[in-house]
């Protein structure tokens, strides 16, 4: 695992100072601490930091192919390279290292673009090509590992696996775009089709850029998408036995390492999945990490210990408090972007445990996308039927009329809290999905905006690029076009960003074997019935997994990542909370209206509502927006 940058000239050809491009990979020393290098020729640059997890010393980077036509910075794993090294070694290529890097150079020579449809792993790579003077940036199928790219004056881009990469550049301008404060407000990150900066963009999860010198950049090209218009066909029984062998194949890729690995342990299905799996082919006790909370309700140890036990791993566990918060401006650093997920701290703490013990960590990931593991994803499904049977131009008068008038009730058991069901029942499918995802509807951000920040943002709503990328799905069911949604926007824009950032924040390496490519794509082709039974998600997942785990891991309530958001911003992090209205970076430049988020930190604090969520992400954007020190 390492971090990645470096500049391209694309209009006119001009040497890159080394010394820049060293000081963009300098800012990323925390994702590679055990080696760095630089390689420019005329019109560009790599740069490369590099955490040592395959072939300890023999795959320095930025690395030139063996015929030193090609070079490559690279930021990943490949886990079937020795697949593909014996594949091209048929075909006559030579090799004089033995790690994963040098297989792309020959893949790319061998194959062009295509090679990307060959590579099982994680990955984003800067790839020159010296005869055809040409750059290849690429990024893996799910977007695990992130690549930010950043226009420069004088016909330049520049690319780093951070945006404090990027940021070490002294051509780029620190300018927030108004467009990402909409969509941060909405869904408590910055998803993959904008950056907090303007003229920086994240090249898309499934995409790659070709770059010439002498021609203006174009858009990036889609080289992998997922497909839910297929399904598969058979008994439940023969279903089970290759998803079986899908997750094996999944776990077992991903515990090749030449330094310890172990796994992280929530007591969830998922994370007690992996780990039953890795006990499973590892002659050796698994190392296992978990992390729980001070607060009771939503501490998830007791099931972790009870796993851990039952396949004798060796454990380790930490709690989390709220006196441990002095670590908010960490965090803002950590990310760049603002970034409000509140388990972002409690992984942190969960990576810097596992680094006390392996370089390696395997984790759960991708799972409820992939097999309808959300309860929003169940949800959207019966609102769905409901929409299949009453005329469009009936639902809006009457679910979107109550909705309006129905009050908004958090304190009120779940079935009394039928504002949002009854709004989203009004609209159309994205819409109504949209609605669930957002922290904040449009009608809730609109009262804390500033009237200068509603004029700048004009007509755009953060739901309009979800709203579309669901109507566009190749998929055939509502419940379809959730787990698309889910696969596509909020996992590479949420959990893997919080995950690459908090391990690599302390040099460890994260792996996801649940996202494995075949393994998605199967789980895309499966019968509704296999994904969903009643508002149970996961269900052949957890039928598969029966004769590895107990009843009480597979079918208690799904739980997740849980912070005790609300109890800490009530009582140690009440000041933090009432400081947020006097904050001058979000009310003193037109952002929001200093009332009305005086008027969250009482009502919260007084316990009279409940805006725990909210009020933490205005505290992340605060802290983001101090870590960053924008220009006017």
């Amino acid at each position: 695992m390492c971090g990645i940058a470096g500049i391209f000239h694309y209009e006119t050809v001009k040497p890159v100072d080394p010394k820049r491009v060293e000081r963009m990979t300098d800012a990323l020393a925390h994702r590679g601490p055990d080696g760095s290098g630089v390689w420019t020729a005329p019109g560009v640059g790599l740069g490369h930091r590099r955490l040592s997890i395959i072939d300890l010393d023999g795959s320095p980077q930025p690395m030139r192919s063996a015929d030193g036509r090609a070079v490559i910075a690279f930021n990943g794993e490949i886990y079937n390279y020795r697949e593909l090294r014996r594949e091209l070694e048929r075909g006559g290529a030579h090799f004089r290292t033995d790690g994963d890097t040098e297989t792309i150079l020959a893949a790319w020579q061998k194959w062009g673009v295509d090679c990307l449809s060959r590579l099982d792993g994680m990955f984003a790579f800067a790839l020159y090509d010296i005869d055809r003077r040409q750059l290849f940036l690429a990024r893996d199928r799910f977007g695990v590992k992130p690549l930010y790219l950043a226009q420069l004056e004088g016909g330049a881009l520049a690319f780093a696996s951070e945006m404090k990469g990027l940021l070490a550049n002294p051509l780029m301008r620190r300018v927030i775009d108004p467009l990402a404060i909409e969509d941060y407000m909405t869904w408590g990150y910055v998803p993959d089709h904008r950056a907090i900066l303007k003229g920086v963009e994240k090249l898309p999860a499934g995409h790659f850029l070709l770059l010439d010198h002498g021609r203006a950049p174009g858009p990036p090209q889609q080289w992998w998408d997922m497909d839910f218009t297929r399904r598969e066909t058979g008994r439940t029984e023969d279903l089970s036995a290759q998803l079986l062998h899908l997750m094996r194949e999944g776990v077992t890729s991903r515990m090749v390492s030449d330094v310890p690995l172990g796994a992280f342990l929530s007591g969830g299905v998922d994370s007690s999945s992996v780990v039953a799996l890795m006990s499973e082919s590892s002659a050796a006790p698994v190392t296992s990490c978990s992390i729980g909370f001070d607060v009771e309700s939503v501490d998830e140890t007791a099931y972790a210990r009870q796993v851990a036990k039952l396949f004798a791993t060796d454990h380790h566990e930490r709690i989390v408090s709220s006196d441990q918060f002095g670590d908010i401006d960490r965090i803002a650093a950590i990310f760049d972007e603002p970034f409000a997920d509140a388990s972002a701290l409690p992984t942190l703490r969960v990576c810097e445990l596992a680094r006390e013990h392996v370089t390696v960590a395997l984790s759960g990931d991708g799972a409820d996308e992939a097999f309808a593991g959300y309860r929003r994803q169940a949800f959207h499904a019966r609102e769905e039927q409901v929409r299949s049977v009453l005329p469009s131009g009936l639902r809006e008068p009457v679910f979107g009329t109550l909705g309006r008038l129905w009050p908004k009730a958090d304190w009120a058991p779940r079935p009394l809290r039928a504002k949002t069901t009854l709004l989203s029942l009004g609209g159309s499918g994205e819409a109504g999905y949209a609605r669930a995802l957002a922290i904040l509807s449009p009608e809730q951000r609109e009262l804390l905006y500033d009237a200068a920040f509603l004029r700048e943002r004009g007509d755009y709503r953060a739901e309009q690029p979800l709203e579309k990328l669901m109507r566009d799905a190749p998929a055939r069911s509502g419940l379809d076009r959730a787990q698309y949604a889910d696969l596509k926007f909020w996992l590479p824009g949420d959990i893997l960003t919080k995950t690459d950032r908090t391990s690599m924040a302390v040099g460890l390496e994260a792996r996801e074997p649940l996202l494995d490519h075949r393994l998605i794509e199967f789980g895309a082709r499966l019968p509704h019935r296999e994904r969903l039974r009643g508002t149970s998600g996961k269900w052949l997942m957890k039928r598969t997994m029966e004769r590895y785990l107990p009843d009480e891991i597979l079918y208690r309530q799904k739980q997740g990542f849980v912070t005790p958001l609300a109890e800490w911003l009530r009582g140690p992090l009440a000041s933090e909370a009432r400081a947020i209205a006097s904050s001058e970076l979000l009310t003193g430049n037109g952002l929001f209206a200093r009332k009305a988020l005086a008027r969250l930190a009482d009502e919260h604090i007084s316990g009279r509502s409940d805006h725990g969520r909210v009020l933490w992400q205005l505290l992340m954007l605060e802290r983001s927006l101090r870590h960053l020190k924008p220009s006017a």
